[in-house]
């Protein structure tokens, strides 16, 4: 079973998050955003029930604000989110071989995303906004600077050790 089948929507906790933000469309955004801290993404079940159960909101409207905005993934994350930046610094300081040896290191083929077990996510970002400690990974909102992929396949190894 994938990441993707196993969550079940809790409508009672959809129905928790809603009534804490405020049942407005003004509201829709700050209701996406905890249901995808809640999910690690937003599951199209959740999106349908939120369509549903908000006055003056279609599920159609729901999917195209979820779908608009990057910060929101209709697939699931990983437990670990990484992000490798590859804005000019970082590209010109090595992040390419950086995002290699991620990918390598968790086995990712071309257009994976997430691992298998659902521990990891790897993203390319445009810029992380550290350009002076190039290249720059950040994992789940840490910093790693001036990343090397000998030093990455550390920190992978220590939170893979630390998941056993």
């Amino acid at each position: 079973m994938s990441v993707k089948e196993s969550h079940k929507i809790d409508t009672a906790k959809l129905d928790s998050i809603i009534e804490a933000c405020g049942a407005k469309k003004s509201n829709l955004i700050a209701i996406l955003q905890k249901v995808q801290e809640e999910y690690r993404y937003l599951p199209e079940g959740a999106l349908i029930y939120i369509g549903t159960k908000m006055e003056g909101l279609s599920p159609a409207t729901v999917f195209g604000v979820a779908t608009f905005y990057a910060q929101f993934s209709l697939d699931p994350k990983g437990k670990y989110e990484i992000k490798v930046c590859d804005g000019t610094a970082c590209h010109v300081r090595g992040s390419m071989p950086v995002l290699n040896a991620i990918k390598a290191h968790l086995n990712l083929n071309d257009g994976q995303m997430t691992t298998p077990d659902g521990l990891f996510s790897l993203e390319t970002v445009s810029c992380l906004g550290a350009c002076g400690l190039a290249p720059v990974c950040v994992i789940n909102d840490k910093v790693h600077p001036q990343m090397t992929s000998d030093a990455i396949k550390v920190i992978l190894d220590t939170l893979l050790n630390g998941e056993r």
